[in-house]
């Protein structure tokens, strides 16, 4: 029998969006905490976003999720954005309220903290300086997290210098851009490394990074999910450091989401993440 009052419309836009994996996420918790409703993948090609979001209202929607290309074009769209969305300047997830105006939020940061949480339960932001690698939305959204968890140095690294030093002026003295040269040396002392970069995903080469400097104590964390184990985390495991996988973010940064539009805060539970794992 079905807690919700309502039948809960929800989706996530992209394009392309079949590859997805977030329709078996929230399906699988509409079926396990009895709500009605559906999760669909929405293919929107980049000119008609505008539309598809302010459809929403009239199709019932209770909102939806947003990925490339649309997470930093959506803002313009929306009638407002969050704190967070607004420090990382891309948008995740969108609410809409009983007015039918559109809220974005953004839950990367969120669930990526939490996916290194449910890793490490002793870990804490502000122990050891955190080190990321990349400049893009990712890292953005793993920056803030970590800001919003306490943490009290960021070193960052990126290829391009000028985009890490314009990351760092927006987020403020925790957040100190390095030059790429300097990555490996700049793993002494850290307590966790996160690499916030496509490199090491299928079809792309691994990152080129040594972990020699770091402490076996680390987190080392993947953004990426396809393959779940990185050369990155298979590197991490023979150091002796804890990989942290990107599946548990995509999980965790849902969970909100899910909460937002039906009002229950679901759970990342082992079986859920086995169903996904059987897609991979």
């Amino acid at each position: 029998m079905s807690n919700s009052p309502r039948f809960v419309l929800a989706g996530v836009m992209g394009w392309p969006i079949a590859h997805s994996r977030s329709p078996k996420i929230h399906n699988y918790w509409f079926a396990q905490y009895g709500i009605e409703g559906c999760y669909a993948p929405l293919p929107v090609e980049p000119g008609r976003l505008e539309a598809a979001l302010r459809a929403m209202p009239a199709l019932g929607f209770a909102g939806c999720n947003l990925t490339i290309p649309h997470k930093e074009t959506a803002i313009r769209f929306l009638d407002r954005v969050d704190d967070s969305a607004a420090r990382i300047g891309a948008v995740n997830c969108v609410v809409v309220e009983k007015n039918g105006e559109l809220t974005g939020r953004n839950y990367d940061g969120y669930g990526f903290v939490a996916s290194l949480r449910e890793a490490a339960p002793s870990w804490r932001a502000e122990s050891t300086p955190c080190v990321v690698i990349g400049a893009g939305g990712g890292a953005r959204a793993i920056v803030d997290g970590l800001l919003e968890a306490g943490a009290r140095e960021i070193r960052l690294f990126n290829r391009t210098v000028a985009r890490a030093e314009s990351l760092a002026a927006d987020f403020g003295p925790r957040v100190s851009a390095l030059a790429w040269v300097e990555r490996e040396a700049g793993l002494a002392g850290a307590g966790l490394v996160v690499n916030a970069t496509s490199q090491g995903m299928i079809g792309q080469p691994p990152l080129d990074l040594s972990l020699a400097e770091l402490p076996i104590s680390a987190l080392v964390a993947d953004i990426v999910y396809a393959p779940l184990e990185t050369p990155l985390l298979a590197a991490a495991r023979a150091h002796g450091a804890t990989p942290v996988d990107g599946l548990g973010m995509l999980l965790h940064q849902a969970r909100p989401a899910f909460r937002d539009w039906t009002g229950v805060m679901p759970e990342a539970t082992p079986a859920l993440r086995a169903k996904i794992v059987a897609t991979l």
